[in-house]
Parts: C-alpha cells; structure tokens; sequence
C-alpha cells in the first residue's frame, strides 16, 4: 500500500537559474516570449500547454489544460467549444487565469486578466489549419456534457464526416478566446526556498510596474 507519508518527504533543490530585475525585460510579453521560446528549445514536454481557470457564477473554481495558439501585445489566445463549462463560465464572468509550468526549467508563469472572443476571421483561419480529424472532433463532441458511452462520439465523428466529407466548416459554437493580461507573474526556482518571483502590473498609462515578490 502506498506510504502516504511519503509525500510530506518530496523534496527538490531548484538550482538551475536565476530571474532577477537586472536581467529580466521591463515587458512582460517579451519576458513570455524568452521563456516560452526557452521551453521550446529546451524540449519540454508540451511547452504549450497552460492551465485555464475560470470561476462560476456560484464563485466555484474551475481549471483544465489547453494548448496556447498564439500571443502578441493584445494578449493570449487558445480555441475551444463556447458551449463548455469555460464558456459558460466565461460568459458570465469574462476574468480569469492563466498558468504555464515548465517543469524541467524550473519555472512557472502566472497570467490574469480579461477574456474576449477573438473574431469570426481569425477562428475561421485557425480551424481550417486544423487536420480534418481535428475539425470534424469539434462537430462530434457536446464537450462537457454527459454522454452514455464513447460510442457517442464515434457516431457522431461518423456522421459529421459522411456530411460534411473534406471540407466541415467551423460550427458556430467553437472559436477563440484571447486573454488580455493586466497581471503577469515570472517564477524561477531557487536554492533554499529563496525562489525568485517577478509581478507585472499593468499601469493606467499602459506601462508596466514591475515588482519582486517574497516567495
């Protein structure tokens, strides 16, 4: 039987980097763009994956994990079914959070702020680079609702590809979303506890307050 007693005896020594303000970029956005580019050429395993959390309107939490498609100066942005609970949730309240954790870096990056649909075009273009599997998925699945068996989605996968063939068009319920950060967090693992932890805050004059933080 598992020791659960072990699990208060998990340590690690984070000895790899550093992140201090001398070093760092006064944006934020050029910050992600090093680590996430990092990640990359680090081989990680699924850089691009960030966890979403979203609150209900019964100020319950929620989190999943999905795959960033794209960032600029306007902000983060992934795709998904507008019906599902994020939806849902984002729908009725639009602030949320985002989290990558690059595991073998040592690293993690925390994101806040405000969530917009992006336009009609750009989820048109992103779906139609998807593969065809890809896109009939998104007709095949009522993602986050009860079905009685897998065999659900194979029928539907079925009948979607019988009716649409090689060319589904992107159903109205699945598109983007983009978060528009106003509140980043850069944090390094060190040595002894003393992690090092960066806060961005976005200014009204659409500059960038940078700030350490106790770890």
């Amino acid at each position: 039987m598992f020791d659960h007693n072990t699990i208060a005896d998990l340590r690690k020594s984070y000895e790899r980097a550093e992140l201090n303000e001398g070093a760092s970029h006064a944006d934020p956005l050029q910050q992600f763009d090093q680590w996430l580019s990092e990640a990359i050429a680090a081989q990680v395993p699924e850089p691009n994956a960030m966890t979403v959390a979203t609150v209900a309107s019964d100020l319950r939490p929620s989190t999943r994990v999905v795959l960033i498609k794209g960032f600029d100066a306007r902000g983060i942005v992934w795709y998904t079914n507008y019906a599902s609970r994020k939806g849902q949730e984002l729908a009725g309240n639009p602030c949320a959070a985002l989290q990558f954790h690059w595991v073998e870096l040592e690293r993690v990056v925390r994101i806040e702020g405000v969530v917009e649909k992006v336009s009609d075009k750009e989820s048109d273009a992103y779906f139609h680079s998807r593969p065809l599997d890809s896109r009939i998925g998104a007709w095949a699945s009522p993602q986050s609702e009860v079905i009685s068996s897998r065999g659900v989605l194979v029928a539907n996968a079925a009948k979607y590809g019988a009716k649409f063939m090689l060319n589904p068009p992107r159903p109205p319920h699945w598109g983007g979303y983009r978060l528009k950060p106003d509140n980043w967090q850069f944090w390094q693992g060190r040595k002894s506890r003393l992690h090092d932890r960066l806060r961005y805050t976005l200014l009204g004059d659409a500059s960038w307050l940078r700030e350490r933080l106790a770890p």
